[in-house]
């Protein structure tokens, strides 16, 4: 098989996956850009290719980004944007809404590094193994950050104060009370 269609396999069977993960990422403006750039890398380390490139693509994309975050002082690379997530269907939308809400509220008191380890199992669907490859450490440092987030996650969801609702005045023949 030539390199262009061993690239062309790469590039179609994984661009969608490597595309969500630079979108929740960086802004929507620098995510073709990213992305493009990840796969020039992947063109030029052809050789390289391991068995399973997706954790591979997504360290290549990672390290691009963090050198952007890095020259330009912005540490935009590794938001997560929890609204461009599918909302999951449910029966109760006050339920829904609270538990969204709490969650919003707890995922930004984590750390950019406790985010980034939740995301990539959580939002990825990555195992500990490709994620610590995305990081570049080891499987068991990886375990290890992702059991601390997911403690911290649930301490800081067990401490939030709950999201008081506006209250309501009744309106009576049309006055304002």
């Amino acid at each position: 098989m030539s390199d262009e269609d061993r690239f062309d396999r790469l590039y179609q069977a994984h661009r969608p996956d490597l595309e969500r993960f630079v979108r929740r990422r960086v802004s929507p403006a620098q995510v073709e850009d990213v992305v493009a750039e990840t796969f020039l890398v992947a063109w030029r380390r052809l050789d390289d290719l391991p068995t399973d490139p997706r954790p591979w693509l997504f360290g290549i994309a990672r390290n691009l980004m963090l050198r952007s975050v890095r020259s330009t002082g912005r540490w935009h690379a590794l938001q997560v944007r929890l609204a461009a997530e599918p909302r999951p269907a449910t029966e109760d939308l006050a339920t829904e809404v609270a538990t969204r809400t709490d969650l919003a509220r707890a995922w930004a008191k984590l750390s950019v590094g406790e985010q980034e380890v939740l995301a990539l199992i959580g939002w990825d669907g990555l195992s500990a193994g490709e994620a610590a490859t995305v990081l570049g450490c080891h499987v068991g440092t990886f375990r290890m950050r992702l059991l601390r987030a997911r403690r911290h996650l649930l301490h800081i969801l067990d401490r939030l104060p709950p999201v008081e609702a506006r209250p309501t005045r009744p309106v009576t023949n049309g006055a304002l009370s």
